[in-house]
């Protein structure tokens, strides 16, 4: 069905986006016959036992059906749901936090803290990259971290099998401050201008495409400024143009809840579900919490391509096209989009962060700066090195 913000084109715009319908999403509750697996509903919040749940994933049947009761909830229901007791032996957790802890350490001595999203640089301490140098620290931590069935399933359930984990740590100090309202990758990493580019459908792909969840690795109450959510509100389709407009953000804080978590439960939602950090008012209270990233295994292309060695072959012919007149800036910039890489991630993100907005800059991008700036086949072939070997895991 068309939404009102879609323009006969078939594209959102953010001033089109109808707060009143918006509003009308989140009045919705969340019913016990809808969620018969939830040991509670906390503020429409489905709240899983897995302590006592986890055996049920064993069984193939059950297992289904919890699954498909996750997945209702994430595309139609609240959009977040929480499982306590994902880990019941929370040493598991202790020896993890410890391995973190060090190489936060390590880091901050090393350089300075890089670029974060929706956050200012240095506001916390981030870990890029937390699940591959979790396992290059310890990998006997590594293994009996994730070899944790609920969190495997609540993953299968909304992405299928197959799918891609990373993991970010991000340890907020007392005094902290909240994030604004906002989505999360695909669409929400990226620029208004950008985001808007995209037609209307893509935004419907973009939240099946990942899962956002957090690991709490210590308590976390309601002072030490756990998540704050919007259930329902990824239900609103052109939530990816309008996230940034004050009025609903204005909405967003006036009825967002938070959920305290113990250290061990989990909490996952639908990317596009409105969300912030809370402020960590706390005086004693170090919020830790591992924050899972899992991508679907279709976001991916079908062949291997090196697009770098076909950017620098196509610069010096590029240039000579355009000072000839021989192209236009469209049909170049074509041509350019069939060549190199026009998205951000996945890259490294310790050593190319998004210091410029939201993501760092493509090598598409990199490829119409050199034509802009007129830059030699030199130059551009060793900045396109530099941000090869930035992106490089």
């Amino acid at each position: 069905m068309k939404d009102s913000a879609e323009s006969t084109h078939g594209y959102y715009d953010p001033d089109s986006c109808d707060l009143q319908a918006f509003t009308a999403l989140i009045d919705q509750t969340t019913g016990a016959e809808q969620v018969p697996y939830a040991a509670a509903i906390e503020q429409n919040i489905p709240v899983y036992d897995m302590s006592t749940l986890r055996p049920a994933l064993e069984e193939d049947g059950t297992r289904r059906e919890i699954m498909a009761e996750w997945t209702r909830v994430l595309h139609s229901g609240a959009g977040v749901l929480a499982l306590k007791n994902t880990y019941t032996d929370t040493t598991v957790l202790d020896a993890a936090t410890r391995v973190y802890e060090d190489i936060i350490a390590d880091e901050k001595a090393g350089a300075a803290g890089g670029a974060d999203h929706f956050a200012a640089s240095g506001a916390n301490d981030r870990v890029w990259n937390a699940l591959q140098k979790l396992c290059e620290a310890s990998p006997e931590v590594f293994l009996n971290y994730f070899a944790n069935t609920a969190i495997a399933a609540i993953c299968e359930a909304w992405l299928g099998p197959n799918y891609q984990m990373t993991a970010q740590v991000n340890l907020v100090h007392p005094g902290g401050a909240a994030q604004q309202a906002h989505r999360d990758y695909h669409l929400g990493f990226q620029t208004a201008a950008i985001s808007a580019s995209y037609p209307a459908h893509v935004h419907d792909v973009s939240p099946i495409l990942t899962l956002q969840g957090a690991v709490a690795h210590c308590d976390m109450p309601l002072d030490s400024g756990p998540t704050k959510l919007l259930p329902f509100s990824q239900a609103y389709r052109p939530g990816y143009a309008a996230w940034r407009r004050d009025d609903f953000r204005a909405v967003f804080e006036d009825r967002y809840v938070q959920l305290p978590l113990a250290k061990g439960d989990t909490v996952f939602f639908n990317p596009a579900l409105f969300h912030a950090a809370g402020a960590n008012t706390s005086t004693d209270i170090h919020r830790f919490a591992n924050l899972l990233q899992v991508s679907s295994a279709f976001g991916r292309a079908m062949e291997t391509i090196d697009r770098d060695k076909m950017c620098k072959l196509l610069l010096p012919h590029a240039m000579s096209a355009k000072k000839a007149g021989r192209l236009s800036t469209a049909e170049l910039s074509a041509a350019i989009a069939a060549t190199a890489e026009g998205y951000s991630f996945p890259t490294n993100l310790d050593r190319d962060p998004p210091t410029n907005g939201l993501a760092p800059e493509t090598p598409a991008a990199l490829f119409r700066r050199a034509l802009s700036e007129g830059m030699d086949a030199d130059g551009f072939g060793e900045q396109l090195d530099q941000m090869k070997g930035r992106r490089l895991s």
